[in-house]
């Protein structure tokens, strides 16, 4: 059985009638019910579907990383689900069925946050990769913003990370991957706020195989 909220004109919870009431960050909704569908979809559906599945997929071993790194991205919506919008909308290549997804061009943060000039990783040891940036003050930034890291394994699906690395006056910082040989990662950085109230968008920093 439903509720009603503050009265016949306030939000609902639950089922009433024909109309389910729910909310989300505070915000009140209604939808219909469940029906079952039983046309089949057509060749634009199935190819969106595909890229639906494809985004889901690649995220998932990203999981952590953007749900910090796309904390707010609007009044409604942020963590996994923005970052597969925005995988969705800009960085698939090729023409459909033959579609791919090119990590140049995804995004594992973003926000208003500066980052710090000249951002780089290069490997120091095996399964040790060192990020360094230019440690100065940003016009938009605080020296207590921490650096996020991500080398991600897109081929087995193996991610490692730190969203809450070094102060951005510190310059440099190194993050722990599997030393294994031939294991080739896709690089990002960004930058989190001291204070946690945003971040940066990420900046993707290539590939680098031990």
């Amino acid at each position: 059985m439903g509720k009603l909220l503050k009265g016949i004109n306030g939000p609902i919870r639950g089922k009433v009638g024909t109309v389910v009431g729910s909310s989300w960050k505070g915000i009140p909704y209604i939808k219909g019910p469940y029906k079952e569908r039983t046309a089949k979809a057509g060749p634009g559906e199935a190819a969106n579907r595909n890229k639906f599945g494809m985004a889901q997929f690649w995220l998932k071993p990203v999981l952590k990383f953007v749900r910090e790194g796309f904390k707010g991205y609007t009044e409604t919506v942020e963590g996994f689900v923005s970052a597969k919008s925005y995988l969705l909308r800009h960085a698939f290549e090729g023409v459909a069925p033959d579609v791919h997804i090119n990590p140049a061009l995804v995004l594992v943060s973003y926000g208003t946050l500066s980052l710090s000039g000249d951002m780089a990783v290069e490997k120091i040891a095996d399964g040790q990769l060192q990020f360094t940036w230019n440690g100065g003050a940003v016009e938009d930034g605080h020296a207590k913003d921490q650096v996020m890291m991500l080398a991600y394994d897109i081929e087995n699906g193996n991610a490692y990370s730190n969203t809450i690395g070094q102060f951005r006056s510190v310059g440099v910082d190194v993050l722990n991957t599997d030393p294994t040989p031939g294991r080739t990662y896709h690089i990002y950085g960004a930058f989190t706020a001291a204070d946690r109230s945003r971040q940066s968008h990420s900046v993707y920093l290539g590939t680098i195989t031990m």
